[in-house]
């Protein structure tokens, strides 16, 4: 059993940062990939970012790169994603998640991974 445990999300003007933490525990996280998916009102889960086992591969969906960053410290079990120049498209519930150690598949794909944390809201204001 594994637990995610987002923070760091809440209100922002346009064009102002967040840093979203996740914490994981129950299981040694530093041999699986992670990653961060958002859901904003009426609209489907959507991938925003992925970071392999080891932190060396990173993957970003088209609407964040350049302005997200996503990292890891396996010391400390903990995966971050750095949002800057926000927008009010970003406005979502930010969600944190891992892989099994070892499966295959998408980075993109949701069903690529295994648990999910309980979600942090993101608002930027217009």
């Amino acid at each position: 059993q594994v637990q995610l445990v987002e923070s760091g999300g809440g209100l922002v003007q346009t064009g102002g940062s967040l840093r979203l933490s996740c914490a994981a525990s129950g299981r040694t996280v530093s041999s699986s990939g992670m990653g961060w998916f958002r859901q904003a009102p009426g609209k489907e889960r959507e991938f925003v970012a992925a970071i392999s086992w080891t932190g060396g591969n990173l993957y970003y969906s088209n609407s964040v790169k350049g302005r997200f960053t996503i990292s890891r410290d396996n010391a400390k079990n903990t995966m971050y994603l750095q949002m800057n120049s926000l927008k009010p498209e970003d406005t979502a519930v930010y969600y944190c998640t891992i892989r099994p150690p070892g499966k295959s598949g998408s980075s993109v794909s949701a069903i690529s991974y295994d648990y999910w944390g309980q979600g942090t809201q993101v608002t930027v204001s217009s």
